[in-house]
């Protein structure tokens, strides 16, 4: 009988303490309760690099600064985007520049500049890109800036946007020829086309291009150069004259930093001044 109250006090005394430690909470490491409160993710992408933060909330604020897309020239040398994110920063950071890359690998410039089938294909790839922020973000200002054999992609991206799918479209040096038709590009953006070009451009936009021809495989003679001239019907299309803009380079622009040549409107001055009112982010 001794025994029997002995093994039914051990009993009890053992549940009490699994049940002081059930009720200290759960093991390390063991599954949490399915009315524990969980915390949101929200995952972030750029084309470059990925990441994800816990978010209070389900839906995240629109970032009010304007979202730029660069395209880089030939070569994914990257000197564009490396010139506007530099800018950027000095300014206090009133953009934010998503860089597309395009290129068939670093300092495959040839290739890059003559392969329109390649650049074709980038622009439908960007394209899609826009579209699908533009569905998470449909009121954020959007503009899409290119430089040199970059530009060529941009105008590819113009060729299958829809109309007003952007606010505005920057070309910079464009190594395309003079006669491509801008009326698609002119139609989806919704500001129109800004292009910057200078008639001191005789290396890259000059000698090179007369030797390789233009990135869509045209004229010998660059647009970036010499402006675009439009041919044909598009040259009486009242979307050439209400929203083409074309800023030849001049000597009192010498103060920016920009000489007249390849890259000199990446100069962080000439960038500020006549760049950012563009993108919808002017420097005070």
């Amino acid at each position: 009988m001794n025994r029997l109250v002995k093994l039914f006090l051990v009993l009890g005394s053992a549940g009490l303490v699994l049940h002081g430690v059930g009720a200290a909470g759960p093991r390390r490491g063991a599954e949490p309760s399915s009315f524990a409160p969980r915390a949101r993710v929200a995952e972030y992408r750029t084309y470059c690099d990925g990441w994800s933060v816990s978010a209070p909330s389900a839906v995240a604020e629109m970032d009010p600064r304007p979202l730029v897309w660069v395209v880089n020239g030939a070569g994914d040398l990257k000197g564009c985007s490396t010139a506007l994110s530099h800018a950027n920063m000095l300014a206090g950071g009133p953009l934010e520049l998503s860089v597309f890359p395009w290129s068939h690998g670093y300092r495959r410039l040839l290739l890059d500049q003559t392969d329109w089938s390649h650049a074709k294909e980038q622009g439908g790839r960007l394209a899609a890109a826009i579209r699908a922020r533009k569905e998470r973000e449909p009121d954020r200002r959007v503009a899409v800036v290119g430089h040199s054999a970059g530009c060529g992609v941009v105008l590819a991206t113009g060729d299958v946007l829809p109309p007003d799918s952007i606010d505005r479209m920057i070309l910079l040096a464009p190594s395309v020829s003079t006669g491509y038709d801008l009326r698609p590009s002119l139609s989806a953006a919704r500001e129109g086309l800004d292009v910057f070009c200078s008639r001191k451009d005789w290396v890259a936009l000059g000698f090179a291009v007369r030797v390789v021809g233009t990135a869509d495989t045209g004229s010998g003679t660059a647009a970036g150069r010499v402006g675009f001239h439009p041919k044909g019907e598009a040259a009486h299309d009242p979307l050439i004259s209400a929203k083409l803009r074309q800023h030849f380079w001049s000597a009192d622009l010498a103060w920016t930093g920009h000489t007249g040549g390849h890259h000199g409107m990446l100069s962080p001055a000439f960038v500020h001044a006549y760049l950012f009112p563009l993108f919808g982010a002017p420097v005070k």
